[in-house]
């Protein structure tokens, strides 16, 4: 799914960020405190699989003294806003699908490529608890097509001692997206013995996601995030899902946050 692919080489710069921020954290007035929530996590290792893949659970916040820490949800593209105006933010939001070979799905059907997206996002605070977000990527590499997804989210928290989120997802692809992962081309269905199959684009999946960070301590925390999808029009009727995945799209997340700066970790309501 979209955020659940974040990327394994980014956790070396944040930490060097995260710990440089706290060697300077007491020169700045006011002072900012850093979080580093990081972890591991469980998803399908690629659009429409039965089969699953570990990868980095992964955020980095910033927040001035005396602020609580911004809400992102735990299954957002990796990302952060270039413009922040008010209750409307927009950023770059980067996306990473991992190969799919055919020894990987059991059938040769043509490989799938390590996708990296790249693209953006903007996003809404209607009110301080309800927060609507679109996102849209593009492949360069891998599915070369577009991706996208509108969601929201319910937000309850008291300062940063906890939070609660919880929220509907809608994820959509191109043509050329949907036809990488749920297409089977005359010569794919001849050498895989499954039937021909011409998906387009449009809606792939509808799910929820809900998402609690904790604070255990002024540094340490933890966080926990489960999100379920399931696959529907083109994407659920191909014959690589009915017979060599699954429409039932599950990922979960758990990680430990440590927070650097700053001389309170929490202000609560």
């Amino acid at each position: 799914m979209i955020s659940a692919f974040r990327f394994a080489f980014a956790i070396s710069p944040l930490v060097v960020l995260a710990v440089s921020a706290s060697a300077h954290a007491d020169e700045e007035t006011p002072a900012k405190r850093t979080r580093l929530i990081l972890g591991p996590q469980l998803s399908p290792s690629w659009p429409g699989a039965d089969k699953f893949s570990i990868g980095p659970y992964v955020d980095l916040s910033r927040a001035r003294e005396g602020e609580t820490f911004e809400f992102e949800a735990p299954d957002e593209s990796f990302g952060s806003p270039l413009i922040h105006s008010g209750d409307f933010a927009f950023g770059p939001a980067l996306g990473f699908i991992g190969k799919r070979k055919a020894s990987d799905i059991g059938a040769d059907l043509p490989k799938v490529g390590f996708s990296f997206e790249a693209g953006g996002f903007a996003q809404m605070s209607l009110t301080p608890a309800l927060r609507l977000r679109v996102e849209g990527r593009k492949g360069l590499s891998g599915h070369k097509g577009w991706v996208g997804e509108v969601s929201a989210d319910y937000v309850a928290r008291s300062g940063d001692d906890w939070l609660f989120s919880i929220g509907p997802r809608v994820t959509l692809g191109d043509a050329k997206y949907t036809r990488a992962y749920f297409g089977v081309g005359p010569a794919a269905a001849t050498a895989s013995g499954l039937p021909a199959f011409s998906p387009g684009g449009g809606v792939q999946s509808i799910g929820l996601t809900a998402g609690y960070l904790h604070q255990l301590s002024r540094r340490w925390g933890v966080g926990v995030y489960g999100r379920y999808d399931r696959l529907v029009g083109d994407a659920a009727d191909s014959p690589v899902t009915r017979q060599l995945g699954s429409r039932n799209q599950p990922s979960v997340g758990v990680a430990l946050s440590y927070t650097f700066g700053g001389n309170r970790f929490t202000i609560t309501h």
